[in-house]
C-alpha cells in the first residue's frame, strides 16, 4: 500500500478523546455510507471518528468485477489496513464482502438496512414494462442481467461500471454523460444514500427482480482483538437486519457463489404465529434468462443461517449448480 492509497479525511468534531479511524473507499457513495456510520457512532458513544480513504483494486481498474476476481475487490485493501492497525474500523457495502470470515476481523455491527430493492432509472420517466423492445439497459450485475432477460421483454442488456453518477449519465436525456442507454438498473439504497431518489422511474418489485444477498445493508468490521471498539460498535447493531442478511448470505455461501453468479436472496421479518419470523426467498437464474429455480422458506430469526443453508440445498437439488455453471 502506498502513501497515496491511505489518506486521512476530516475528523468528526463531536465528542472528545482520540478519534477512531474509519477506513473507507473514496467514492461518493462509500464516503456517504461511512460518514453516516461515523456520525451515528459519535452520537451513540461521544467518541470522535475520522475517515481514512483507501484505494482498492476495484477503484483502480475499469475491468468487469468478475474479471478482477469477483467478490472482495472492494474490500481487500481496507481489510489489510485494518489488520495492520492503520485504521480501527471499516464500513463496507455488505454485499461486497466475501462469504468466508476474515481471520482476525469481527463483523461488530450490522446497522439498520436501507430499502434493498433494485431501481430503474429510464429516459422519459418510463417504467420497465413501458420500455419498447430493443431498449438498451445498463447493469454490471450478472444477477440483474439474468433476471431482466428472464422477463422476456426483448431488452438489450449492456454491461456498465463506474460510480452512481457515471451510470446515471449514461441514460438518454440525463444531460450529464453520453446518454447512450435507455435505462440503467441500480440498487435503490445507493441512490437513497447520495440523494438521487428523484431519478428513479420505477422501484422494481422483488417478484420481478429479486435483490442480491445483503443488498442495502452495511457491514462494520473491526479487529477481533480490539474489545473496546467492538463494544462501541455493538451499539449500532440492528438484530432484525443481521438475521435477514445472515439468512441471505448463508444461501449464497451454500451455493458456493459470489457476486459474479446470478444468485438472488431476500429475507424479510414478518409476524408469525409464535412471534417474529423470517420469510426468505432465493433464486438462481440462467444468465441468458432461459431457466431459473426459485424457492422460499420461513422460520425463527435465531435459525437464520440454517434457513439459508436449507433453502440453498433445495435449489441445488433442483439444478441450481448447472444454471450457475452455464454462466461461467
Amino acid at each position: 500500500m502506498t502513501a497515496t492509497d491511505l489518506q486521512p479525511a476530516a475528523a468528526v468534531t463531536a465528542g472528545g478523546g482520540v478519534p477512531l479511524r474509519l477506513g473507507t473507499r473514496a467514492s461518493e457513495l462509500a464516503r456517504t455510507q461511512s460518514q453516516t456510520i461515523a456520525d451515528a457512532l459519535t452520537a451513540a458513544t461521544g467518541v470522535p471518528v475520522e475517515l481514512v480513504f483507501i484505494s482498492t483494486e476495484g477503484d483502480r481498474s475499469s475491468a468487469a468485477i468478475a474479471q478482477l476476481g469477483g467478490t472482495g475487490v472492494f474490500v481487500t485493501a481496507i481489510r489489510r489496513a485494518l489488520l495492520a492497525g492503520e485504521v480501527d474500523l471499516a464500513v463496507h457495502s455488505y454485499k461486497d464482502l466475501p462469504t468466508a470470515p476474515e481471520p482476525g476481523l469481527s463483523l461488530a455491527a450490522v446497522p439498520g438496512r436501507e430499502d434493498p430493492r433494485d431501481a430503474l432509472v429510464a429516459r422519459d420517466g418510463l417504467t420497465l414494462g413501458e420500455l419498447p423492445a430493443g431498449s438498451r439497459i445498463g447493469t454490471g450485475a450478472p444477477r440483474r442481467v439474468a433476471q431482466l432477460r428472464a422477463l422476456g421483454l426483448g431488452l438489450e442488456i449492456v454491461p456498465i461500471r463506474g460510480n452512481v453518477d457515471t451510470r446515471l449519465g449514461r441514460v438518454a436525456g440525463a444531460g450529464t454523460g453520453p446518454g447512450d442507454l435507455d435505462a440503467v438498473v441500480l440498487a435503490r439504497a445507493g441512490l437513497s444514500r447520495i440523494g438521487r431518489l428523484e431519478r428513479i422511474t420505477e422501484t422494481l418489485d422483488p417478484l420481478q427482480v429479486l435483490p442480491a444477498p445483503a443488498q442495502g445493508a452495511l457491514a462494520v468490521e473491526c479487529r477481533t482483538s480490539d474489545a473496546r471498539t467492538r463494544e462501541l460498535l455493538g451499539r449500532l447493531e440492528d438484530a432484525s437486519t443481521r438475521a435477514c442478511v445472515v439468512a441471505e448470505r448463508a444461501t449464497l455461501a451454500t451455493l458456493e457463489a459470489g457476486c459474479s453468479a446470478p444468485v438472488a436472496a431476500y429475507a424479510e421479518v414478518a409476524e408469525g404465529e409464535t412471534g417474529p419470523e423470517l420469510y426468505l426467498r432465493a433464486s438462481v437464474t440462467a444468465l441468458d434468462g432461459s431457466d431459473a429455480v426459485r424457492g422460499s422458506t420461513t422460520g425463527p430469526l435465531a435459525d437464520a443461517a440454517a434457513l439459508g443453508r436449507t433453502l440453498a440445498a433445495e435449489l441445488l437439488d433442483r439444478g441450481a449448480a448447472a444454471l450457475m455453471a452455464a454462466g461461467e
